[in-house]
């Protein structure tokens, strides 16, 4: 029987996905069970432009239009998985960009909230999400800086962009207990910074060097 060319693509983004997660992942000490299982489930190359496709699984961040791009996927599963998700979080994504991150918290916890700055990304994400039938996610349109304060206590905070210091009102919206993953630097360098909630403020640790896009908005970069 003859094998159409959809379906050899198919199969050759499935096995260059597999790579991603071996090489790019496992390979460098993100190893969390629900982590890798997220990342080999959700098709990266459905977030990317169409010309890119072929390049989905490389290590490398990828251009997704408005000067945003789609982070390393290493980064992207580094992240998460000093996020120690269990699956019963509700959890608030600051920056939407492609909705890939988005997916995978979808796959990771109970409930995400995500704020996006452009609303063209946000509705192609939601549009991509949609596909994937990933309903226990909402996206807002807004300053990210601002958070969602709507639906807060949250009990994880991602935020997919560098900013000068951790935006007080993300702070106010952790619970107890709670922790954000940020890059917090300059605007052409960061440090990776987990804070966690306790009875006496954020506790900070840095997890390495990073480099985002600016986290534009009112306790964030003008712009």
């Amino acid at each position: 029987m003859a094998v159409s060319s959809n379906n050899r693509s198919v199969t050759a983004l499935e096995g260059a996905r597999e790579r991603m997660v071996q090489t790019q992942l496992l390979d460098r000490g993100v190893n969390d069970p629900r982590v890798i299982h997220a990342m080999r489930k959700v098709p990266r190359h459905l977030f990317v432009e169409p010309a890119l496709v072929n390049r989905a699984y490389d290590d490398d961040p990828l251009p997704i239009g408005a000067k945003q791009t789609i982070s390393q996927p290493y980064i992207v599963g580094y992240m998460l998985q000093a996020l120690a998700l269990k699956g019963t979080e509700r959890v608030l994504e600051i920056g939407t960009g492609s909705a890939y991150q988005t997916a995978l918290l979808a796959e990771l916890c109970a409930n995400v909230f995500s704020v996006e700055k452009l609303r063209r990304l946000a509705v192609q994400g939601r549009a991509v999400l949609d596909e994937l039938r990933y309903y226990n996610v909402a996206i807002h349109v807004g300053d990210g800086t601002l958070g969602w304060s709507e639906h807060a206590p949250y009990d994880a905070i991602v935020v997919a962009a560098g900013a000068p210091r951790v935006p007080e009102p993300l702070a106010q919206q952790l619970a107890g207990g709670g922790r954000l993953i940020i890059p917090i630097g300059d605007q052409t360098s960061q440090v990776l910074k987990l804070a966690s909630r306790t009875p006496s403020g954020l506790e900070e640790t840095s997890l390495g060097e990073c480099r985002f896009v600016k986290l534009l908005g009112k306790y964030g970069w003008p712009g």
